[in-house]
């Protein structure tokens, strides 16, 4: 069997994001993430909200499914317990995902669901033409909010590392290689792993410039598995690190937890169920 490239995993459905999108990084490095890991086509399911980035499923040849706005987690932690040797991996932007969505974020931490999340952030609505989103920046102008938004952005590296996320990683669409090593690692983690990715919308908010002067690699130093410190890098908004924050190993998954469940509890059928309401 020959070994798997990235264009192995491209559907015959041409992605239409408006060019210079950085959505269109972050499906080349995902699909470079599954050829890495040799991961078979139909044994990984993608799934989508609602906005630009939730095209996803359309253009990579695996199994997918588009759902609704804001209750990707809910669908893509049904897809997991339903069939737990798949892949799956959920995705949206940060509209879906820190908005309607954000809800399902601390109960997917809590499980650790065994999936990846990937959240594209252009901190705007891009789909809906330019309004402002939770990660935008308080002041940022758009059609939508001439004279700036009034709201302060969410922060969300550290509301996912508050909430026990068991893998909390951060990347930059203009570094696709550095993007590509972060995913092969969410995607052989078991436990649920949420990435953020900052990723430009060029047509209503391009931040290409601004990102290009104030992201920097997380310090050679920093040790994943000290929480306290990934919390203070999070912290830091003047610089917008880049790389891993936060990992936990050895917790088990939802799945595992479910498997071992199942083990424990008694043979039931309807009729020992009546039977003990009867008692």
């Amino acid at each position: 069997m020959s070994k798997l490239k990235a264009g192995d995993y491209k559907s015959s459905v041409k992605p239409i994001w408006c060019p210079g999108c950085g959505d269109y990084a972050v499906l080349t490095a995902l699909m470079r993430a599954f050829a890495q890991l040799e991961l078979p086509k139909e044994e990984i399911t993608v799934a989508s909200g609602i906005g630009c980035s939730s095209r996803f499923p359309a253009f990579i040849d695996t199994y997918g499914i588009h759902g609704v706005h804001g209750r990707v987690l809910p669908l893509a932690s049904g897809i997991k317990l339903g069939a737990p040797e798949t892949t799956v991996v959920a995705v949206g932007g940060d509209g879906d995902g820190f908005s309607i969505g954000v809800g399902h974020i601390p109960h997917a931490a809590r499980r650790n669901i065994d999936l990846t999340y990937l959240v594209m952030d252009n901190s705007i609505y891009g789909m809906t033409k330019g309004q402002p989103s939770p990660t935008s920046p308080e002041g940022a102008v758009s059609k939508a909010s001439p004279y700036g938004s009034q709201e302060r952005p969410l922060n969300p590296m550290l509301m996912a590392i508050s909430y026990d996320v068991s893998f909390v990683a951060r990347c930059f669409s203009g570094k696709i290689r550095e993007m590509t090593d972060v995913f092969v690692q969410a995607l052989e983690h078991p436990g649920f792993s949420l990435i953020q990715v900052l990723s430009p919308c060029v047509t209503f908010y391009n931040t290409y410039g601004h990102y290009n002067q104030i992201t920097r690699a997380l310090p050679v130093d920093h040790d994943p598995t000290d929480r306290l410190r990934a919390m203070a890098l999070a912290m830091e908004t003047e610089t917008q690190y880049l790389g891993i924050f936060y990992r936990e190993a050895g917790r088990a998954t939802y799945s595992q937890r479910f498997e071992t469940l199942q083990q424990r509890a008694p043979d039931t059928t309807l009729e020992t169920i009546f039977e003990s309401m009867k008692r």
